[in-house]
């Protein structure tokens, strides 16, 4: 990895920068705060001036990612209007083109062990992006018949779960797993399955 050093008053950007480029690489766990200092072009001892240590981080780095997640998955949903089934599909592509384009963050959002509740900031990001999918869910579920609506939150976790799946097994490249479809196409047809199943689209759409 390449030093890349750091603009004064732009070291914590600088370690967060480094941290995910290490998680990258290595994993969350595959890596120390030392390492992370060095490849940011700073001493160890400079980190303990912005985090208190590696978990504290890699904390920030999923705080940015929930951030640009949160403000990719408004900019789908409401481009996906006024339909809503097309707002619903497009919160689903936008979680597969977040985790595509932003794969150190990713994984510190989901992998890292760092629990939202982490502090306020975080929670409040993450409430913000996966509260998309809950609205975007809740609309779409307006069209079944109220006896066969599941709640919304189950609806989005399900959609939730199907999307993390493709992404873990087929997106990311995970050892032994391997699918001649894209990891959109995979996507696109379990949700068609899934709203064909509840009957928001007919069996032959």
């Amino acid at each position: 990895m390449v030093k890349r050093g750091y603009h004064h008053g732009n070291l914590a950007q600088a370690l967060v920068d480094s941290c995910l480029e290490l998680i990258e690489e290595r994993g969350p766990t595959g890596f120390s705060l030392s390492e992370a200092a060095r490849d940011a072009g700073v001493t160890p001892a400079a980190v303990y001036r912005h985090f208190q240590g590696r978990e504290d981080l890699i904390a920030e780095a999923a705080l940015q990612g929930y951030t640009i997640f949160a403000e990719r998955m408004e900019a789908a949903y409401a481009g996906g209007q006024p339909s809503d089934l097309r707002a619903f599909l497009a919160t689903g592509a936008a979680y597969l083109d977040f985790a595509r384009d932003n794969p150190g963050h990713y994984v510190a959002m989901f992998e890292s062990g760092i629990s939202i509740n982490r502090s306020s900031a975080l929670n409040a990001a993450a409430t913000r992006g996966l509260g998309v999918l809950e609205r975007a869910a809740e609309d779409l579920s307006q069209h079944i018949p109220p006896h066969r609506r599941p709640p919304p939150q189950m609806f989005a976790a399900h959609v939730w779960a199907l999307s993390h799946g493709v992404v873990e097994l087929f997106q990311r490249g995970s050892p032994g797993t391997k699918s001649p479809y894209p990891p959109d196409d995979l996507l696109e047809t379990g949700i068609g399955i899934y709203l064909r199943g509840l009957g928001i689209l007919p069996p032959d759409a």
